[in-house]
């Protein structure tokens, strides 16, 4: 059964989609943008700020469904310029320290709100 996680400690949705849904012990979360939640408003700052904002929010939303970041399987990493890359991966390597998930990456012309990156990241239950 599929059941939607929502938590007002991430950013909301800026349009028709869900923060997140799990199923069968899946959690699809939606990709996200470096909105500060306490303001719903893009963070200050370049790929860094940024990309740390991403990892927060994702974070927010992990541990509102009940899931470890060890139970993240997949990554997918859009930029608005791969010049960036080397900067996002030294700070996505402070997220995942062991184990760190599958990943793609790919540069894309915009995002929403112009946003340097987005994430959307795949979970599945370690239990089962």
């Amino acid at each position: 059964m599929k059941k939607v996680i929502y938590t007002p400690d991430a950013p909301f949705s800026i349009g028709p989609y869900s923060q997140a849904i799990e199923v069968n012990g899946m959690l699809f979360i939606s990709g996200q943008i470096a909105i500060d939640p306490a303001f719903q408003s893009l963070v200050d700052g370049g790929i860094r700020e940024q990309t740390i904002q991403v990892l927060k929010n994702i974070d927010t939303i992990l541990k509102a469904a009940g899931y470890e970041r060890t139970e993240v399987v997949k990554s997918t990493v859009l930029m608005t310029n791969l010049s960036d890359f080397a900067e996002m991966n030294d700070i996505y390597a402070q997220f995942y320290v062991a184990d760190a998930p599958a990943r793609a990456a790919y540069e894309v012309s915009r995002l929403p709100l112009g946003a340097l990156i987005e994430i959307e990241t795949i979970a599945v239950k370690a239990s089962l």
